[in-house]
């Protein structure tokens, strides 16, 4: 908004007290739920409504007035109560766009696939137009790239003072139509009372636009089965013109990311693409086989030709370019750290090198900072490259080499491709930072520690990933456990490894398929892959077409194979897709009857991730516990 106005969000408080109310007041009645040969094939949610009672309380607390509020103190309302799922005003503050939920709610799909309706106001709240309306939406054909058909992605034009852009499939949101493209991409103007205006098609799944001048933009659109990401300019004022790529790769492939669009603040208080006499600007991460270099270059319009403007050279010190001050008189704000120094701001003068502080932190965290660290490079036995984050015990004599216990963490990813799987995008001089599921404590007790061990799930072709999970897994594990080996620094017969949500699904498995391990963690995870009937993590397949992929891949299913002490944590209110709280629960109780040495930590009022403080004491103070009996001390006899 431009004036002295905005808008505000505020539940009625007669809400507050009907949910009071809904204690003593709770609908009752069956819980009925009906398909009629419809194929819903939706993954598995978490949280859903699950009953009348449910609805009434989803009602109450999404139901909202919306008021407007001067910066003088002065309100009045600007719409009645509705359940409103967000608001966006146009760059010239004129037209507010409003979306709503409606009923008939959902018991297996989230609130956002609920009917809804999108709403263009003027600032006095007068309706300008009722832009799009979209039923519940139970039903998406099958694929990480399915979509619903009508508008969506519906944003404002940040170069115009109210253009409204929006993506609407061509190939009926089906992935596995055979399309020339996927997506049309679609403008209207401000009132909004002309036909919709085709600015580009795109050849895979819309993804985003950046927006430069009224001839040229650049819009990106990938397609996740190729993990393939293309780049293209397109002039909007012309849907005629044919796009022009500008760069094409698999979005893994860190290395050749040629960077991001420098951008700036327009008349709209918007950021748009900065062109200067013809020239575009692109700033990058620099991850290559060196390290990472960060880098500025310019991009010709006319020519299509990249000149590097500025690279960071290898240091002490490692940067990362944070944003264009001043692309005119070359003023960048960067970041600068190493393993033992905190984060700092300076801005660079990229003619003459010289470096302004902008910030003076100081060190808070000195207990870990002066460990030995780096990134080590090794082979999986397919020759596949692999690397991880090395953290030596505090005071480790290197020259003696005492064999120490080791923990190691990590999750797995997918890829399509080799060079990508093989990548390395850590670096040795990253501040070493503690947060609460890190393994980086232990340090402190006398382990090795590797992190963010490069846990490679590779299926190239038309070979899927998950076709050999187990197998890589295990490959992975070996080669990380060898490589420290060789370098002296561990004793074989007492390493952990330890991993979150799938790292914890990885961290079952291992033990459950090698015998590499003294012990494991596992927080947060998910066990038995028919739960989790339509597909998990990067696995399109239902388990009616891959009943083998599902079963090979549940720890749950090889309990009897359990020899290995596991130690499963779990918020008891974890809301993440798949992991269940009881997925923790029958795995332990299946371990448990099978005779298996386990240990069940259910962390109360906590969800996937960990946040009161004693949740995440108790979970480290189980951690500890654990790691001391059955891997720092294995076999000996601990007195309590």
């Amino acid at each position: 908004m431009k004036d002295d106005k905005s808008i505000m969000v505020t539940m009625l408080p007669e809400n507050r007290q009907a949910l009071i109310d809904a204690e003593t007041s709770i609908p009752t009645g069956p819980t009925v739920s009906v398909n009629e040969g419809q194929k819903a094939q939706n993954r598995t949610y978490q949280d859903l409504l699950k009953n009348k009672t449910d609805e009434f309380n989803f009602k109450q607390l999404a139901t909202s007035e919306i008021w407007e509020i001067g910066l003088d103190g002065s309100k009045k309302l600007w719409k009645n109560a509705a359940m409103y799922s967000y608001l966006s005003v146009s760059p010239d503050g004129n037209y507010i766009m409003v979306g709503t939920v409606h009923e008939p709610f959902s018991y297996i799909v989230p609130y956002y696939r609920f009917p809804s309706t999108t709403t263009i106001y003027d600032r006095k709240g007068k309706l300008i137009s009722e832009l799009v309306k979209t039923p519940l939406l139970e039903e998406l054909p099958k694929g990480f790239m399915a979509v619903r058909n009508g508008p969506r992605n519906l944003r404002w034009r940040s170069d115009k003072a109210a253009t409204l852009y929006w993506a609407e499939a061509l190939d009926g949101g089906d992935p596995a139509k055979e399309v020339e493209f996927r997506d049309a991409v679609y403008e209207q103007d401000a009132p909004f009372m002309e036909p919709k205006r085709l600015l580009i098609n795109t050849k895979e799944r819309y993804n985003a636009i950046e927006w430069a001048t009224d001839d040229l933009a650049v819009c990106y659109n990938y397609w996740w089965n190729t993990r393939n990401l293309r780049t293209v300019f397109f002039n909007p004022s012309d849907n005629t013109e044919p796009p022009v790529v500008f760069n094409e790769r698999n979005y893994q492939d860190q290395y050749a990311d040629p960077g991001n669009f420098v951008t700036k603040k327009n008349q709209y208080d918007r950021y748009t693409i900065q062109i200067e006499k013809g020239q575009m600007y692109l700033m990058g991460e620099g991850y290559s086989e060196s390290g990472k270099n960060p880098f500025i270059d310019s991009y010709n319009l006319e020519s299509g030709e990249s000149k590097r403007l500025y690279q960071a050279k290898e240091s002490e010190m490692l940067e990362s370019l944070v944003m264009a001050m001043d692309m005119k008189e070359g003023k960048i704000l960067t970041r600068l750290e190493a393993s033992d120094k905190y984060p700092n701001y300076f801005f660079r003068d990229l003619d003459s090198g010289k470096l302004t502080p902008v910030t003076n932190f100081e060190n808070p965290i000195e207990a870990i900072q002066n460990v030995h660290k780096e990134v080590i490079k090794y082979k999986r036995e397919d020759g596949l490259e692999l690397s991880a984050t090395l953290y030596l015990p505090v005071g480790y004599d290197k020259e003696a080499k005492e064999k120490m216990p080791m923990i190691m963490w990590a999750y797995p990813r997918e890829y399509k491709d080799k060079q990508s799987a093989s990548q390395v995008t850590s670096s040795s001089k990253e501040f070493t930072y503690p947060w609460y599921g890190s393994p980086i404590y232990w340090v402190n007790r006398g382990y090795v520690v590797l992190d963010d061990a490069a846990f490679p799930i590779l299926g190239e072709g038309d070979e899927e990933p998950n076709d050999s999970f187990r197998s890589q897994l295990v490959g992975n594990a070996k080669a990380a456990i060898d490589a420290v080996d060789n370098m002296g620094y561990i004793d074989r017969e007492r390493i952990a490894v330890g991993g979150h949500s799938y790292g914890a699904f990885m961290t079952a498995n291992l033990l459950t398929h090698s015998d590499l391990f003294a012990a494991g963690i596992a927080r947060s995870g998910a066990y038995n892959r028919t739960l989790t009937p339509f597909g998990f993590q990067s696995e399109e397949r239902s388990y009616w077409e891959a009943p083998n992929i599902y079963y090979e891949m549940s720890p749950f299913m090889h309990a009897d194979k359990m020899k290995t002490p596991l130690l499963l944590i779990h918020g008891q209110e974890d809301n993440n897709s798949g992991t269940y709280p009881m997925q923790s629960e029958r795995y332990f109780n299946a371990l448990k009857g099978l005779g298996a040495t386990v240990r069940l930590v259910m962390l109360p009022k906590e969800s996937h991730g960990y946040v009161a403080k004693e949740s995440i004491m108790h979970m480290l103070w189980e951690q500890d516990q654990w790691l001391e009996t059955y891997v720092k001390n294995k076999g000996k006899e601990i007195k309590p």
